[in-house]
């Protein structure tokens, strides 16, 4: 196979292993970033096998589980029987968003835990501590991703 060069691919690795070096799984956070830099009309799944030098079946499971995030979406073009895949419009700020219900539920967890551990004091305060950081994110994420739509000259 020849590898075809692509521009921004180094900062596209790079930025690829900082959000690995963040807790994202490898191959999704690589699919990603590769979109990040894709053609106006997206990648195939093999266009995106071939710019990553990996297998069509790492490059599917990585699309699945950015769809499953709503990352990426799939488009497909009349006449082309091969989907291809573009990073979602406002995919980050959709992600933030969307985990503040989940930050909020895991405060109100962390309450039961201290309420269920009165007699060990530094343990309800270590719970209450971090119910009170995850009810903060759940406040501020979704608003600072508001701010920051509202102030971005970047064109959509």
């Amino acid at each position: 196979m020849t590898m075809v060069a692509h521009p921004g691919v180094e900062p596209a690795e790079q930025a690829a292993a900082g959000l690995a070096a963040a807790g994202m799984a490898r191959m999704p956070a690589r699919v990603m970033m590769a979109l990040v830099g894709s053609p106006d009309d997206g990648y195939t799944a093999a266009e995106l096998a071939e710019r990553l030098g990996v297998s069509a079946a790492a490059v599917s499971g990585a699309v699945r589980y950015l769809q499953s995030m709503r990352m990426i979406d799939r488009i497909s073009r009349p006449g082309d029987r091969r989907d291809r895949y573009d990073l979602a419009d406002d995919a980050w700020h959709g992600v933030i968003t969307a985990n503040s219900p989940i930050y909020t539920r895991l405060a109100e967890l962390m309450d039961a835990i201290a309420d269920e551990n009165t007699a060990a004091p530094a343990s309800v305060r270590r719970a209450r501590d971090t119910a009170s950081f995850l009810r903060f994110l759940a406040e501020r994420l979704p608003q600072l991703a508001d701010e920051w739509r509202a102030s971005t000259t970047v064109e959509r």
